[in-house]
C-alpha cells in the first residue's frame, strides 16, 4: 500500500495465532493494510476468515491463549509512532489509547454492555477516564450523545439498564460509547448485523458524519457487499487469514480480479434484475483452520486452480492502488 502523511494506522505482516490442545490456528497469517484519516477501509470476507481477530489484535483484546507472532501495528498519533504490538495488553499506555484514540463498536451489543450498570454510567465512564470534564458536564455530554444517536427521551433513558433497551437502541448506545471521545480511529465490527435497514442507514450516516467532521479513520468489518459499495473508500478482501485483494472501492468492485472477490460479488442479487437473475453460491465451504490446504487457501474452491496454486502466491500489483494475491490473475483480468 502507498505511504503518505494521512495514514492513521498501518498494519504490516501481522500474524496472530491461537493455541488450543497443542494445536495452532493461524487466524491472521501475514496481513498488511493502512487506514487513512477521513477514509473508510472495508474489510470483507466470509465468517471465520480472520476479520474480527484482526480488529481485536489492533485493540489488544485477544484471549489469553493467543499471541501476536510477528508483524507491526503502528498507530500514528500526532507526530509520534506507537507500536501497539509492543505495548502491554492491559498496561496504562494501552488503556489510554483504547477508547479515546482508537475505539471499537462490537458485533453484539448485549455482550459488550454490562447488564448491571446503567447505560449512562457506562458511557460516562469513558468520558471520566479520558477527559477532564466535570461530573455535570459528563452527564450533559452523555445525554447529548444518546440524543445524537437518535435515542428517544435521552434524559430518562440515560438512567436505564441495557435490558430495557431494544436491540437497535443497545447498538446505538454502544456507538455513543465509542464516539464519546471523538476517536482518531473507529473500528466497527459488523455494527449493523442485527438491525433493520432503516436503523442501519442511520448508523452509517452517523459514522459518515464522524468521518467528515472529525477526520476519523474508520475500519469497517462487514460481509455485506452493498454496504461496501455505499461506504468504502478502500477495500481489503480477506480469506483464511490473508488479504487476497485490496485497493480502492472502485478497483475492487468494478474490476474484481481475485476468484474469491468475483465469487463474493456473484453471490449478491442485483436490484432491478428481477427474479430470473443467476445468483451463484461459492462452491464448497471454508476449510478447517487446523487442517488447511497447502499453498493458496482458496484453491480447493476455485475454478482456475492449477498445480502452481500449491505454492502460496506472492502479492502482485495490478495498478498503483490495486494489489492481489493470485497466480492466475493475468488470465482472469483479461477474462
Amino acid at each position: 500500500m502507498r505511504h503518505n502523511k494521512n495514514i492513521a494506522l498501518s498494519v504490516k505482516d501481522l500474524k496472530t495465532y491461537f493455541y488450543t490442545n497443542n494445536r495452532c490456528n493461524k487466524a491472521v497469517n501475514g496481513v498488511s493494510f493502512d487506514i487513512e484519516k477521513g477514509k473508510t477501509l472495508c474489510v470483507v470476507g466470509e465468517s471465520g476468515c480472520g476479520k474480527s481477530v484482526t480488529a481485536s489484535t489492533i485493540m489488544q483484546l485477544l484471549p489469553t491463549l493467543s499471541r501476536i507472532e510477528e508483524g507491526e501495528i503502528i498507530f500514528h498519533k500526532d507526530n509520534e509512532k506507537i507500536n501497539i504490538e509492543k505495548l502491554e495488553r492491559n498496561g496504562k499506555e494501552m488503556r489510554e489509547i483504547r477508547g479515546s484514540d482508537i475505539a471499537m463498536i462490537f458485533q453484539d451489543p448485549m455482550t459488550a454492555l454490562n447488564p448491571v450498570y446503567t447505560v449512562g454510567f457506562q458511557i460516562a465512564e469513558n468520558l471520566k477516564y479520558h477527559t477532564t470534564l466535570s461530573k455535570k458536564e459528563i452527564r450533559e455530554k452523555t445525554i447529548r450523545l444518546l440524543d445524537d444517536m437518535g435515542i428517544p427521551l435521552p434524559e430518562q433513558r440515560v438512567d436505564e439498564y441495557p435490558h430495557s433497551y431494544s436491540g437497535g437502541m443497545r447498538q446505538r448506545a454502544m456507538i455513543a460509547m465509542a464516539m464519546a471521545c471523538n476517536p482518531k480511529i473507529l473500528i466497527a465490527d459488523e455494527p449493523t448485523t442485527a438491525l433493520d435497514v432503516t436503523i442501519q442507514a442511520q448508523i452509517f450516516e452517523l459514522m459518515d458524519n464522524l468521518k467528515k467532521n472529525y477526520n476519523t479513520a474508520i475500519m469497517l468489518i462487514t460481509h455485506d457487499m452493498g454496504v461496501v459499495a455505499e461506504l468504502a473508500d478502500n477495500v481489503a478482501v480477506m480469506y483464511m487469514g490473508n488479504i487476497v485483494e485490496s485497493g480502492t472501492a472502485d478497483d475492487v468492485l468494478r474490476r474484481p480480479t481475485h476468484p474469491y472477490t468475483k465469487a463474493l460479488l456473484d453471490s449478491v442479487p442485483v436490484l432491478g434484475r428481477g427474479r430470473d437473475q443467476d445468483i451463484k453460491p461459492i462452491k464448497g465451504s471454508t476449510p478447517d483452520p487446523y487442517d488447511r490446504p497447502i499453498g493458496c487457501q482458496f484453491a480447493p474452491r476455485c475454478n482456475w486452480r492449477t498445480e502452481s496454486c500449491d505454492i502460496m502466491p506472492e502479492i502482485s500489483n495490478i495498478s498503483e492502488t490495486h494489489e492481489i494475491r493470485c497466480h492466475k490473475y493475468k488470465e482472469i483480468f483479461q477474462y
